[in-house]
């Protein structure tokens, strides 16, 4: 039988593969972006064959590295579908959760450790993705959602809400960090998805909203640039605050925006019940009051909690309402 290459490599490859980005695959995996790196290299080491073709920050997989890439996601597939069965027949438990990238990788994945140690007959699968996905037809137990309520067709609960502040790296210009709010009119602003004259007009002025440059897709892309010392992030509370607490990140100014949208758990009416639904709606809720205890010293100060200051400019939500029964 022919040698295997290093399986870490090749699920790394894979992921990478398939979303074409590197950053994505490590947030699916709850990795950093430059252990992807080193795995597919390494894999590529091993193949003697280049399966990326790289350009800045930009990659693409060659012919060859698609060629493996379809294969690979076959076989994963057999090996999901043969060690499901067994876990079924020995009668363990599956919990599925479905919930966005930044919050999966940033805030959940990180904790989900404690309900392991609670339940270790409970299998976690968790998923994350950007794109809406159908509860029933995926067979998600559970889902986490950002938005603003309303899901039709299932059963919901508020969790929490989240902030909004600008953050910089603090090597940003040599350690010249802006000291007031109007000292962003000179500051190089990365953009995202998320619009910055919310915070502007909660801070008294008026400043355009920035254009050029990238627009990052998600929060942790976003976070990652402001680390680099690219610039001015604004980014939420809920996803950023480990990077604030090490240091990593500095979190410019005392005023923090309350977002339009907040973090709800669905689920099926079907599911509600099921023991291990339970189970972690439970540990959920103590693991959120636990994290708003510690997260009091980070959203103290000035605050500007009145929703109209972000009603004239409206945020996205991460995701959409609607009357489907589906999440991402």
């Amino acid at each position: 039988m022919a040698k295997i290459p290093n399986f870490p490599a090749l699920r790394a490859f894979e992921a990478a593969a398939r979303h074409q980005n590197f950053s994505r695959a490590a947030d699916e995996l709850f990795l950093t972006h430059g252990a992807i790196s080193h795995q597919v290299r390494r894999l590529e080491a091993e193949l003697e064959a280049q399966l990326f073709v790289r350009n800045g920050r930009h990659v693409s997989v060659t012919l060859e590295g698609l060629r493996l890439a379809q294969t690979l996601a076959r076989a994963f597939s057999d090996i999901a579908a043969g060690v499901d069965a067994v876990r079924a027949q020995r009668g363990r438990k599956r919990l599925t959760v479905s919930t966005i990238p930044s919050f999966a990788a940033r805030w959940l994945a990180p904790r989900l450790g404690r309900f392991i140690e609670l339940h270790p007959d409970t299998e976690v699968v968790l998923q994350s993705g950007s794109h809406l996905q159908d509860l029933e037809r995926d067979e998600i137990d559970v889902a986490i959602r950002f938005g603003r309520g309303g899901y039709s067709g299932l059963v919901s609960e508020r969790l929490m809400g989240d902030w909004w502040y600008p953050v910089a790296s603090p090597n940003y210009r040599n350690g010249r960090l802006p000291a007031t709010p109007s000292e962003l009119a000179t500051a190089t602003l990365l953009r995202s998805d998320y619009p910055w004259r919310p915070w502007f007009k909660a801070a008294g002025f008026d400043i355009p909203e920035p254009v050029g440059g990238v627009m990052y897709e998600d929060l942790s892309m976003l976070i990652r640039s402001a680390q680099g010392g690219d610039g001015v992030a604004l980014v939420r509370h809920v996803v950023a605050v480990q990077e604030v607490a090490s240091g990593q990140l500095v979190r410019l100014f005392d005023l923090a925006i309350a977002s339009p949208n907040d973090y709800y758990l669905v689920c099926l009416p079907a599911n509600e019940g099921k023991p291990q639904v339970q189970a972690f709606r439970t540990w959920l809720l103590a693991e959120i009051a636990r994290f708003e205890l510690e997260s009091v010293p980070f959203t103290l100060g000035q605050q500007a909690t009145e929703l109209s200051v972000l009603s004239r400019d409206r945020m996205p939500d991460d995701i959409p309402s609607g009357s489907s029964p589906s999440v991402p």
